[in-house]
């Protein structure tokens, strides 16, 4: 007798037991049915998509969130998250059309690096960095998952979140200091995360790394919630904080312009 998901509609694959397969061979399924379009994915439709249990299916897209390949949309449904899409953006440069020219104009006005994250969970996520006309080269890379309370991006990130779940998320991470500059008590952080509301940007003054210093902003999906940030990317010894607060009508341009396309 042929299975549930064999006498389902023509998207679900054919010719397999629902418990036919690895674990690893599972997952990929439940990825790909994740990315499909259509999207976001209700959890019944990417269990039968996958021809895996729907109990099977949602332990796998646990998984996946925490790893931040898949990200939770409303209404319980799952998106592409962004390891994903900064996979598929060293593979092939596959960011939707128009955000690389963003990020260019960027980095032409400004002279500096530009890089773009994607949120998810307790981190955000590099897909796309451009260097700037600086002699020097920086260690972040596309793919680089950093957490929220110490980088521009992710700061710019928490300000836009609802106060309960900044504070769920000060609590899983401790707020672990990176640099002597690092913001490690939640007072601090809620004070400076203020400011950013308040500001439109925010600033990382060595807080991640030592000689680092740069200028963040959310991007904002439809419903105000921050989908992710962009951010340009200086040295302390060559641009002041003074000189990177200047790059700010820029920054908030580019991440305005950001939000329709991601």
């Amino acid at each position: 007798m042929p299975s549930n998901a064999e006498e389902s509609s023509g998207s679900v694959r054919t010719g397999r037991s629902s418990a036919a397969g690895s674990a690893a061979e599972k997952s990929l399924r439940v990825l790909e049915a994740v990315a499909a379009p259509g999207g976001p994915h209700r959890l019944t439709d990417v269990a039968a998509a996958a021809a895996v249990p729907k109990s099977s299916a949602f332990r796998i897209l646990a998984s996946l969130i925490d790893q931040g390949f898949v990200r939770q949309a409303p209404e319980s449904r799952y998106v592409v998250g962004p390891r994903l899409r900064a996979l598929s953006a060293l593979v092939d440069g596959g960011e939707p059309a128009g955000v690389g020219r963003v990020l260019d104009e960027l980095r032409r006005a400004t002279g500096q690096t530009v890089h773009l994250a994607l949120h998810s969970g307790e981190t955000i996520t590099y897909i796309h960095k451009l260097e700037g006309d600086q002699p020097f080269r920086t260690a972040s890379r596309v793919g680089m998952r950093m957490p929220l309370h110490t980088t521009a991006i992710g700061k710019g990130v928490l300000a836009h979140l609802p106060a309960g779940e900044v504070t769920g998320l000060v609590a899983a991470t401790g707020l672990p200091g990176r640099t002597p500059n690092t913001l490690t008590t939640p007072q601090a952080l809620y004070a400076q995360l203020a400011a950013v509301r308040s500001l439109g940007y925010a600033i990382d003054d060595e807080e991640n790394e030592p000689t680092i210093r740069c200028i963040g902003a959310a991007v904002l999906g439809p419903s105000g919630r921050p989908v992710g940030g962009v951010s340009v990317t200086t040295v302390t010894f060559l641009v002041s904080r003074e000189e990177i607060e200047s790059y700010a009508p820029a920054l908030r341009a580019a991440a305005e312009a950001l939000a329709p396309l991601l």
